[in-house]
């Protein structure tokens, strides 16, 4: 009989699952004995930035990926990086070690108690299974349940289990396959497609599913053909639409209020690969204008279970756009006019303003580069200078937990070896993720990390402002160079000091990490 750790080796690999994100101990070893040639193991040196690397690999693939973690104490480290990847709906497997099973009982060193509790509620599925020849079909599981849900799952195996002979079915799960069709009826899609037709003034709002699946350039064409304006839904994590299109009013404010007040005048509103709605700030008001209806399309059925207003159908938005693209006349050829970006903001000193560095950004770099960014005190500033028209062209840490920004450009830049990636970090940020860095060197990534250095956590002060708590301690981070912390994990880097040696930086072209450290004043999130 093969070993449960060779049928486990063989399904992972035929599943597409031979890169593996991790940071082993000692209860993970066995399952990495003998781990194929054909798989690779991506080492980071904090769970964190692990999974947050998974994360973006997952992201930019469009792929499961394997994490294998240490039993609590790093599934533990693991799980601020975990609240990103279950907003944004990453397919993340995560496979952790546990004691021998005669051990678990005793609670020896390194059990981990109640192990498929310690992940929930984040995680889509958790488990431990009740034998050893039960892992070959839970592991089928978890694999199956991140694709469906579209969610990180989590198992936890005793690692004497990957030794054990599997038994006469263990097999089985080598040639299962599970997949999903969330087509709309007949009578949904026409009442769709009626709602829509006969609205006077309809509105779009388009969630970050639409650009994890393939969606963007659809959706460009759905709202050229109904001439709708189109938003961005809020706490946005991937961009779903070009930004300077005339079309786009935005990120939609994260607040019940202010959303009411910017959907004014229009009769429908079609929500499209998002929830309804991540508020953030509590200004209360009402949910919609009067006589406004809202219809949202998602194939998240938490999501639209939860929505407190509105009609929701669980389907695949994309099928939703190709029945109304098919169904509505087609507008008269016409150039869309992308609207320029303004002249950049500057500052006083020898600090530059963020709109200086991001215009450089957007003059020097190649039209295709992919930004992960994770700098929320300039994001007003970000929104106004740059262009961006390509899918898969912005990335953002989706339940708003620094951690994601760095791990994610890395894992982003090694799912997208061929496209320009640059991580836009600030210093607040940059220290929750960067050992990173280190992996990044290891692997060679090419990819450019503009790290925003202006001494303080920016958008924390901003909400101080608004919570009227000016004084709070701890807002401060002076004395840091992340140059000299780079190069010591390896890392290429340097400190610009002007705006013409910051374009000259961003021409270069290198086939291999580096850091750009680069002073900016302050500013608030909008």
């Amino acid at each position: 009989m093969p070993s449960v750790r060779h049928v486990a080796h063989e399904f992972l690999k035929r599943q597409g699952l031979t890169t593996v994100f991790g940071n082993p101990g000692s209860n993970e070893l066995p399952f990495l004995a003998d781990l194929p040639e054909d798989f690779r193991y991506v080492l980071g040196l904090h769970e964190g930035a692990v999974l947050g690397m998974a994360d973006g690999y997952a992201q930019a693939t469009g792929q499961p990926v394997l994490v294998n973690l240490h039993a609590a104490s790093g599934s533990g480290n693991a799980m601020g990086a975990l609240t990103n990847a279950v907003a944004s709906r990453t397919p993340l497997v995560v496979v952790a070690g546990q004691q021998v099973r005669p051990a678990i009982g005793l609670e020896a060193n390194l059990t981990n108690v109640d192990a498929s509790a310690l992940m929930k509620p984040l995680v889509g599925w958790a488990a431990e299974p009740a034998c050893a020849q039960d892992v070959p079909r839970a592991l089928g599981q978890a694999v199956f349940e991140a694709q469906l849900q579209r969610r990180p799952t989590y198992l936890s195996v005793p690692y004497d289990d990957w030794a054990a002979d599997c038994d006469d079915n263990g097999a089985a799960v080598l040639d299962r396959q599970v997949q999903r069709a969330s087509v709309p009826s007949a009578e949904q899609g026409h009442s769709i497609l009626e709602r829509v037709a006969s609205a006077r003034r309809p509105a779009l709002v388009l969630g970050g599913d639409i650009d994890s699946a393939g969606l963007f350039d659809d959706a460009v064409r759905l709202a050229e053909r109904l001439g709708s304006p189109v938003w961005a839904a809020p706490s946005q994590f991937r961009l779903p639409f070009p930004n300077r299109h005339p079309l786009f009013r935005g990120v939609l404010p994260a607040g019940i209020a202010p959303i009411c007040d910017a959907f004014e005048g229009h009769d429908l509103v079609l929500v499209l690969g998002a929830p309804v709605f991540r508020y953030h700030e509590y200004l209360p008001g009402r949910y919609l204008p009067e006589g406004t209806r809202l219809i949202q399309v998602t194939e998240d059925a938490s999501a639209a279970a939860r929505a407190p207003m509105g009609e929701a159908l669980v389907a695949d938005p994309g099928a939703v756009i190709e029945l109304l693209l098919k169904a509505l006349d087609a507008p008269a050829e016409q150039s869309p006019g992308y609207q320029p970006a303004p002249e950049p903001l500057t500052a006083d000193g020898s600090s530059l303003h963020p709109e200086q560095v991001f215009a450089a950004l957007r003059d020097e770099l190649p039209d295709d580069t992919a930004y992960v960014v994770e700098s929320t005190s300039t994001s007003s500033s970000w929104w106004r200078q740059m262009d961006l028209r390509r899918p898969g062209s912005y990335y953002f840490p989706a339940a708003g937990g620094l951690g994601f920004g760095l791990p994610g450009a890395v894992g982003v830049a090694m799912g997208q070896p061929d496209r320009p990636v640059v991580g836009v970090i600030g210093d607040g940020s940059a220290n929750y993720g960067i050992t990173a860095l280190w992996t990044a060197a290891q692997h060679r990534v090419p990819l450019t990390v503009v790290l925003l250095r202006n001494g303080t956590y920016g958008a924390l002060r901003w909400f101080g402002g608004l919570l009227g708590v000016p004084d709070a301690p701890g807002l401060d981070i002076p004395g840091l160079d992340f140059t000299r912390i780079a190069e010591g994990y390896g890392v290429a880097s340097q400190h610009v000091n002007s705006l013409e040696e910051l374009r000259a930086v961003l021409s270069e072209r290198p086939d291999h990490p580096r850091l750009v450290q680069v002073d900016t004043a302050l500013t608030t999130p909008s």
